[in-house]
């Protein structure tokens, strides 16, 4: 078991690093929403689904 860690340990620590980027990504996007923010960045005049992203 120590001998497949030890021959694998690059791809675990690459594959750890990427799991929390993924997880940093997952909770940034949850608390902006929960802030009410839209992640399109652009103005509502005009789209389709302006009221569906925006409580007013």
């Amino acid at each position: 078991m120590f001998a497949w860690i030890a021959e694998n340990i690059a791809t675990i620590i690459i594959c750890l690093v990427l799991l929390l980027i993924v997880a940093a990504i997952l909770y940034s996007m949850a608390r902006d929403r929960k802030k009410g923010k839209s992640s399109c960045g652009g103005g509502c005049q005009g789209c389709p689904m302006s009221g569906s992203c925006h409580k007013h």
